[in-house]
């Protein structure tokens, strides 16, 4: 069996994410497990070459991580015929344009969402990429984690029966900056850095709902930001007039009723950061990233309400876990996998940058609905 190399020019890789989940985790990991194995047989070997900025960063990434090869010169590496894929994970302001260059430069490209600030941007990108015949991807990693894929077995198997309502809670306290430093860079505040939490979390929850539990269909939507000043990474104030929180309605394909609320002032009392909790007329589960319960009707207690009394029944009693049905991978990993298949081996793949634009399209429905105040219908996107 033969090995394939594959060189990837990976662009905005120093930041937390970029380095835990896609270069290390993904990336190096593939490496250590002796690359990408096809259908075939033969396998797929990634070779990274590593593209930022500050050269002190890159350098000390690629020495700490043992990656050979690292550059400032993103112009440079594009030009290199020998490097066939360009991913980025850098800022979403800066992803346009970057994008536009590799697809010019003839690379197929793969990058972290949203794939722009604005749906405009990202239709061009996708036309661009179309028109060039190369082959695009954007990571869509929560659907990949086991809690969601849990609940996608249950959807398909028919546990729920009808399915009636998708409840999400999302968020976390982020610290403001000043007694305790935030543990969110200071630019998810700013309206002119591309910050807020419309555009940084309801492009997933486009891509988690319509893999998961049914297609969006319209969406009610109320944005705010709750604290208007945070310090920033060197101590100093600044207004953060960027939404910090989102609570919102979205109807879905067949009549089932979704109520995300997502928000970085939030003290979460549950099992998890994120939970997605699914009722249907035959049964209910809820989820974290990892971990899925299950309620049957059949095992469904029967309450009864009565205020002058503590409640007797134990309501988590009834709930049983869903049992682990795979070996789940890191699922920015099998993502990875599953695009480098496609590119080698033209294996299917769906998460196409076109996904990414549906992102962008419920982004701007949300924002539209929050300066309006009204429901604001989703369409079949017009490429």
């Amino acid at each position: 069996m033969a090995t394939r190399r594959l060189g990837i020019i990976m662009n905005g890789v120093t930041g937390r994410m970029g380095t835990n989940q896609h270069l290390v985790r993904s990336v190096l990991a593939i490496r250590t497990e002796g690359g990408v194995r096809l259908a075939s047989g033969d396998r797929v070997m990634p070779d990274p070459i590593l593209i930022g900025r500050n050269p002190d960063k890159v350098a000390a990434l690629a020495k700490q991580y043992g990656v050979e090869r690292w550059s400032t010169d993103l112009d440079k590496a594009l030009a290199n015929k020998e490097d066939e894929l360009f991913f980025d994970a850098a800022t979403t302001q800066m992803r346009p344009k970057l994008l536009e260059q590799a697809i010019a430069a003839g690379k197929h490209v793969y990058c972290e969402k949203p794939i722009a600030t604005t749906l405009q941007e990202a239709l061009v990108a996708c036309r661009r990429a179309e028109e060039a015949g190369i082959k695009n991807g954007v990571v869509q990693d929560k659907i990949f984690l086991p809690g969601l894929l849990k609940l996608k077995m249950l959807r398909d198997s028919g546990f729920f029966g009808r399915m009636l309502s998708v409840r999400g809670e999302f968020g976390y306290w982020v610290f403001e900056g000043d007694w305790q430093a935030a543990q969110r860079p200071s630019w998810n505040y700013k309206l002119d850095e591309g910050g807020g939490i419309i555009l940084d979390m309801l492009c997933h929850w486009r891509y988690v709902l319509d893999n998961t539990f049914a297609e969006v269909k319209s969406i009610s939507c109320l944005g705010t930001t709750h604290i208007p000043q945070r310090w920033d990474e060197g101590g100093r104030a600044y207004k953060a007039d960027a939404d910090d929180a989102a609570y919102a309605t979205i109807q879905l394909e067949g009549g089932v009723i979704a109520t995300i609320n997502s928000s970085w002032c939030v003290r979460p009392y549950r099992d998890d950061l994120v939970t997605f909790q699914v009722d249907g007329t035959h049964g209910s589960a809820i989820a974290g990233l990892h971990d899925c319960m299950m309620q049957a009707r059949q095992a469904t207690p029967r309450p009864v309400w009565n205020p002058d009394q503590k409640q007797t029944l134990d309501l988590y009693a009834s709930w049983q876990p869903v049992p682990n049905f795979a070996n789940f991978d890191n699922g920015f990993k099998v993502q990875w996998e599953m695009f480098i298949r496609h590119l080698v081996e033209d294996a299917p793949y769906k998460y196409t940058l076109r996904e990414g634009a549906k992102g962008l399209q419920l982004v701007e429905a949300a924002m539209q609905s929050w300066k309006d105040r009204r429901w604001v219908d989703i369409p079949a996107l017009s490429f």
